[in-house]
């Protein structure tokens, strides 16, 4: 973090597997490396059948970029929760919910409370379906589960499959959030489709949104990464400011 701007991302890896069909999780880890965020939203992070064991050596990815997973409870070998992985660094956890998605395939995502210093932030990383009528209704769960929360600062990142100008989920997240510009991030080498988003909610300050085209990001998955600044300011409902809270949960 640099002068309280938090530099945030997020990328679906394909599970390592790259342009060029090799899976490489190294590859996929030089390229979180490059981008250096403070915080990143990862999708495909595991497996999708079986044990869903998670694929990146997180052990050494901390030790090359300072970023260590949110844990979820009772993920088993999985890193996170239906693929969804947050890493952050210098954060602490306050609290996790894995959230179960509606629709015909198995979605879900992460939400995550974490404390940066004195300030707090609610990050939520999430994959979408891939039928309209699912994205939809996943949209609506995600807004209805986080009007029932206490308020903070909120960052939504991750794989929305939306790649209409203002489909139904983008429709229904508009209502809470900012979105910026939508930013071509698929397929990875020649993009042209804004499947991958990021925006914020009120008392988080979102600037800077672009996507991560490095010689070696279009080879590491069929996405490029998108990235963009933060910057947290106290949270406002009305005319009121909130108490952020400063227990850990």
């Amino acid at each position: 973090m640099s002068r309280g701007v938090l530099r945030v991302a997020t990328w679906n890896i394909h599970k390592g597997v790259g342009t060029d069909r090799r899976r490489d999780l190294g590859r996929t880890a030089a390229v979180i490396a490059e981008i250096a965020p403070d915080i990143v939203a990862l999708q495909e992070a595991d497996t999708r059948f079986g044990t869903r064991r998670g694929l990146l050596d997180l052990p050494a990815l901390e030790r090359a970029t300072g970023l260590h997973p949110v844990p979820v409870a009772g993920a088993g070998p999985a890193h996170g929760w239906h693929g969804n992985l947050i890493l952050a660094r210098g954060a602490a956890t306050l609290a996790v919910q894995p959230i179960d998605l509606p629709g015909l395939e198995p979605r879900g995502a992460l939400l995550a409370d974490l404390a940066i210093g004195d300030t707090r932030l609610r990050v939520v990383g999430t994959h979408l379906g891939l039928w309209p009528a699912s994205r939809a209704a996943q949209a609506r769960a995600l807004v209805e589960r986080l009007d029932r929360l206490d308020p903070l600062p909120e960052l939504l990142m991750g794989d929305l499959n939306e790649w209409r100008g203002d489909g139904g989920a983008l429709r229904t997240f508009r209502r809470r959030f900012h979105l910026p510009p939508p930013v071509p991030s698929f397929p990875a080498r020649f993009p042209v489709l804004s499947l991958d988003r990021i925006m914020a909610g009120r008392g988080a300050d979102l600037s800077g949104v672009a996507a991560h085209r490095t010689a070696l990001a279009q080879r590491a998955s069929d996405h490029l990464p998108v990235v963009g600044q933060v910057r947290l300011a106290a949270a406002v409902v009305g005319d009121e400011r909130l108490e952020l809270p400063t227990s850990s949960v």
